[in-house]
């Protein structure tokens, strides 16, 4: 039994110019890659991923983002929420732009969404969290992530977001 809750409903989401508000994150840690825990081995990046309620493929914790928070704060809460993941919230990887068939409303009929992503270092993944019952996580690498998104803008943030933003940030290429 979770004692964490999942907020629900939309009384509080934020739109700006008539798009919908959204925060998520791509969770991600570092696995050797050698298996045999040698300290020395090469260090590869794996992400989070958790499925869809409504379909096939993949996806990255995300959801509206409320009133009565930041955008890193909705970020993080998604993360919790749907994927049971804590973690160091990094930067900024980018904004997005879809089209949501299933949050069209009178405030937006088109469905339009706006999402800030964010790179999430994943120090706790939670025994429980409150959509475990509906949400199965995998982690995957980059490549294979980048291969089973079911949107192509999650994986637009995967691959020019995310990767660069490793790259310049984490391992100080460029």
């Amino acid at each position: 039994m979770c004692d964490l809750v999942a907020r629900t409903g939309r009384h509080q989401q934020r739109y700006e110019a008539g798009c919908r508000l959204v925060a998520g994150c791509i969770p991600f840690r570092y696995r050797n890659s050698d298996e045999s825990g040698n300290a020395d081995s090469e260090k590869v990046v794996e992400v989070l991923m958790i499925n869809s309620s409504s379909g096939p493929g993949l996806l990255f914790p995300k959801g509206g983002w409320e009133n009565d928070e930041t955008v890193q704060e909705a970020a993080v809460r998604e993360a919790m929420e749907e994927a049971g993941v804590r973690g160091e919230l990094m930067d900024l990887v980018g904004y997005y732009q879809f089209k949501s068939k299933t949050h069209q409303d009178e405030v937006n009929p088109e469905g339009i969404c706006r999402a800030a992503m964010f790179a999430l270092l994943v120090k706790e993944e939670l025994e429980s969290w409150p959509e475990q019952s509906t949400r199965n996580r995998t982690w995957l690498t980059v490549e294979e992530a980048a291969g089973r998104c079911r949107h192509s803008w999650m994986s637009e943030a995967l691959v020019d977001g995310f990767s660069k933003w490793h790259a310049e940030k984490m391992l100080g290429a460029g």
